[in-house]
């Protein structure tokens, strides 16, 4: 009887860790998470101005493009290495990725965006009064940090498993271009639902490409999305910030 009440007791622990965990997970993806993701359209709003981008389909393509050939070979790839250097407690290979992942942005809109999105992490996880960040203050007190490296490590003090995070990645960015896109295309309210439902069905494959890759494969170069970028830095009139 014992045994059996202990066993009880552990199954207990396990799906309420496991709720934690998930609501953890919900709270670092949220929309409502004050990092000034929802500001920045990572050159979607010039690929719309510039007709590349008028319907439901090409917003699709644009997103599933960028989540193959960008994000899954720098981004989530790079992820998971920081998370891993913060599993063996070695912050200046750590740091080192950070600093990749940094020189991969192919213009300042990008680069902006990921410092600001990084910064705006740090300053709200080492204000989270229940998480205690001091281990980590050679990350948290970099000049520049990535937000993949502050996603990293929200992940790591949040208790989330690195696959659950590499998704969770994907869904932020998947949100945010599809909350782009309906504004700007636009969308309706449907469609983009239906986006998001397509997408993220989908994120098995960039997930294999990040988790396969080889340190000397990292790194991607798209020249629509650079160029797109860095032209909406000079558009006349637009929504987005850079």
């Amino acid at each position: 009887m014992t045994a059996q009440l202990q066993a009880q007791a552990q199954a207990q622990a396990q799906a309420q860790a496991q709720a934690v965990q998930l609501n953890r997970l919900l709270q670092l993806c949220s929309a409502n998470l004050p990092v000034g993701g929802f500001s920045f359209s990572q050159g979607l709003e010039y690929a719309i101005d510039a007709g590349w981008i008028t319907s439901k389909a090409d917003t699709a393509s644009w997103i599933e493009l960028n989540l193959s050939q960008s994000i899954a070979q720098t981004d989530l790839a790079i992820l998971k290495r920081i998370y891993q250097a913060l599993d063996d407690n070695n912050l200046d290979q750590a740091k080192q990725w950070n600093e990749q992942i940094i020189a991969c942005r192919e213009s300042y809109e990008l680069l902006l965006a990921d410092l600001a999105m990084g910064k705006a992490l740090i300053r709200l996880i080492t204000q989270i009064d229940s998480i205690d960040c001091a281990d980590y203050q050679a990350l948290t007190s970099l000049n520049e940090i990535s937000f993949v490296t502050a996603f990293a490590l929200a992940a790591k003090l949040f208790a989330i498993d690195l696959h659950s995070a590499q998704s969770g990645y994907c869904w932020t960015y998947i949100d945010n271009q599809v909350a782009a896109a309906t504004k700007l295309v636009p969308l309706g309210q449907t469609q983009a639902q239906n986006l998001l439902f397509n997408l993220t069905a989908d994120i098995a494959a960039p997930l294999a490409i990040a988790n396969d890759i080889s340190d000397d494969e990292i790194g991607a170069s798209l020249p629509h999305l650079a160029m797109a970028s860095a032209w909406h830095e000079t558009q006349y009139s637009r929504l987005f910030r850079s």
